[in-house]
């Protein structure tokens, strides 16, 4: 799996499973039957309820920890100092682990306080307990706002980032301070997916429109993170990195005019 060196130091695959919205057997599956066909990055979050199930499935994997990279979200309503720890060790047993190698802001909280935030994600750096932090849904304002507060580098931030939301002033911006991103929801939920632009170059390369999608935010440096659920579709999403997309197929899908969010981000101004 190709990794992305985070300014943190440590390497972050490109590439993971999404488990939102995924919960119970159907997601302990899910992650088990990806480990098995050659992932090595799970996404998941505090609010997603699903991490003692994830928890269960890293354990039946019976993966050597340091080849897993997990990440996981502290909710928004846990920002403060007490809640940040407090959240970080309920998430860290309810997954079984020592340490997550990415733990994140999930949402903005203007009523919250940013420095207690990254005082105890400091901390947990300190500790071990976190390899990597970073935010998800901050635009660029906010994401400077947090590099000037935390002392360890602020490596990810995890976005809606699709051919329907192209935030390309913010990536720009993410890149220009050595912040990687991640999209999540790359596929739109499924809203891309009769696209004819994205139709027509998946023909030309004998691909399917997801993994058009996918190949095409991996050429911008980027890491997705599908949701899949079923065997095909976790195998399908992978099959992207045997092939490139050439540079006027990479222009054709910057330039498609269609516009659509599909995460409510909660009034955050956004770049784009």
């Amino acid at each position: 799996m190709k990794t992305i060196k985070l300014a943190s130091g440590h390497e972050m695959p490109v590439f993971g499973l999404g488990t939102w919205q995924l919960t119970g057997d159907k997601c302990k599956e899910a992650v088990k039957k990806a480990i098995e066909l050659g992932y090595n990055h799970i996404d998941t979050a505090w609010i997603y309820g699903n991490q003692e199930e994830i928890g269960e499935a890293l354990k039946e994997a019976n993966v050597d920890r340091s080849k897993l990279f997990i990440t996981s979200k502290v909710w928004k309503d846990n920002l403060d100092y007490k809640g940040v720890l407090s959240q970080c060790k309920e998430t860290l047993d309810q997954l079984q682990l020592d340490y997550l190698d990415l733990y994140l802001i999930h949402w903005p909280n203007p009523s919250m306080d940013l420095e207690e935030t990254f005082r105890a994600f400091n901390e947990l750096v300190e500790e071990g307990k976190v390899k990597s932090v970073g935010v998800s849904n901050f635009n660029s304002a906010l994401t400077k706002e947090a590099q000037e507060l935390s002392e360890v580098p602020v490596s990810v931030n995890q976005v809606e980032f699709h051919p329907y939301l192209n935030q390309k002033n913010l990536l720009k911006f993410c890149k220009k301070n050595n912040v990687v991103v991640t999209s999540y929801s790359p596929l739109a939920r499924g809203k891309i997916l009769q696209d004819n632009v994205l139709k027509n170059i998946a023909d030309e390369n004998n691909k399917t429109i997801s993994q058009v999608a996918l190949r095409w935010m991996l050429q911008k440096d980027m890491i997705v993170i599908p949701k899949a659920s079923s065997e095909d579709h976790i195998k399908e999403n992978m099959d992207v990195f045997d092939w490139k997309l050439s540079d006027e197929n990479m222009e054709k899908i910057d330039d498609i005019s269609e516009k659509h969010r599909v995460v409510d981000v909660g009034g955050v101004d956004f770049d784009d």
